[in-house]
């Protein structure tokens, strides 16, 4: 089937202390244990009944910066003001001169992924959002774009560079990550973006429109989701609140095939608003969280899946975790059997629902 698949992933998993320790000690040798431990995650992957298989962001420490920091015109810097619950606050991008992508981005990684695995391969990158989420208008030059439409088309265009090149590469299953959605719902965050020089009003709209126009022109079989949580970092969150029907409704005005969309615990929200999504698409259901090790059970999983039902035809559903393992380098609080035990439990799952 076309993606998403109904057993499907977020996409990060947890480092393996291998690869940790390489890190750290600043080994020579990392490339080729990022490699062996790609490799292995992979074999694993497959092995739980995966379809979607991805890298588990291993060559990466953020699962954005890493990317956006790869574009022209972007510069990483220190946090000022907003930060998250929990210590070792990633930078921010800052966007310091005129965007574009003057060089393919990360395909080299997704070469190797592809030939390692005889699954789908999925590529995950930041949206283009994530460039201005975190900091708002304030952490976009005001001289190098006073007016933040240019912005919005130099950075879709840019990213239709940067999937051509993946897509050339062999690409065929992109997921695009912003969480802007998600924080739209929550009133401090709010007020963090008016702050930063935003009307909050206006986010939600301008996030989906630089998709679709970083999508403008997509080959037709290449497929695409979005994924939007609530943030992800050592087992903590940062926002709180259903999703809120018109930023729901901007948000499923994107041009993807499905989204990934955050269920795991009552900070999500009910499911009412899945009955605005558009006829074709589909609803991925984060219902297993990847914040605890506690396991969730099969019974309780299927009892969600039939109350989405309700709105959503079940065919257009799928499930999958919450969020990746490791949105960071650092990983959350369970273990890797753990991480392991609540992919195959999704998979299995899914199989007894829709097969």
């Amino acid at each position: 089937m076309r993606p998403p698949f109904h057993a499907d992933q977020v996409g990060s998993l947890l480092r393996p202390a291998e690869l940790h320790a390489a890190r750290k000690a600043k080994s020579p040798d990392l490339k080729a244990i990022e490699d062996r431990c790609i490799a292995e995650a992979v074999r694993k992957q497959e092995g739980v009944g995966l379809e979607s298989i991805t890298d588990g962001e291993f060559r990466r420490d953020f699962w954005h910066l890493d990317f956006l920091k790869q574009l022209d015109g972007i510069e990483l810097v220190p946090v000022v003001g907003m930060t998250f619950n929990a210590q070792d606050v990633p930078p921010m991008a800052s966007v310091t001169g005129k965007v574009g992508c003057s060089r393919p981005i990360m395909v080299d990684d997704f070469s190797f992924l592809k030939k390692t695995t005889t699954k789908t391969a999925k590529f995950c990158m930041p949206s283009p959002g994530s460039a201005h989420f975190r900091g708002g208008r304030n952490a976009i030059s005001r001289t190098v774009y006073p007016d933040l439409a240019e912005f919005w088309a130099d950075i879709g265009a840019a990213y239709r560079k940067a999937i051509r090149h993946l897509y050339d590469a062999g690409c065929r299953y992109l997921q695009i990550d912003d969480v802007g959605f998600s924080y739209l719902c929550d009133e401090k965050v709010l007020e963090n973006f008016r702050k930063n020089g935003d009307d909050p009003a206006s986010l939600a709209p301008a996030y989906a429109g630089a998709i679709n126009a970083a999508l403008e022109g997509r080959p037709a079989d290449l497929a695409v989701t979005m994924h939007t949580c609530r943030g992800n970092f050592r087992s903590t969150w940062f926002a709180a609140g259903g999703y809120q029907d018109a930023v729901v409704e901007a948000m499923f005005s994107a041009r993807v095939d499905g989204f990934f969309m955050e269920y795991d615990s009552d900070r999500a929200g009910g499911f009412g608003p899945l009955r605005l999504l558009p006829k074709g698409k589909k609803v991925v259901l984060g219902l297993v969280t990847t914040k605890s090790a506690a396991l969730e059970s099969k019974d309780a999983l299927k009892k969600r899946i039939d109350e989405a039902a309700k709105l959503v035809p079940l065919e257009s559903l799928c499930l999958s975790p919450q969020c990746g393992f490791a949105s960071t380098h650092h990983g959350n609080r369970l273990s890797e059997d753990e991480q392991w035990h609540k992919l195959a439990r999704v998979v299995e799952v899914a199989r007894e629902v829709w097969n």
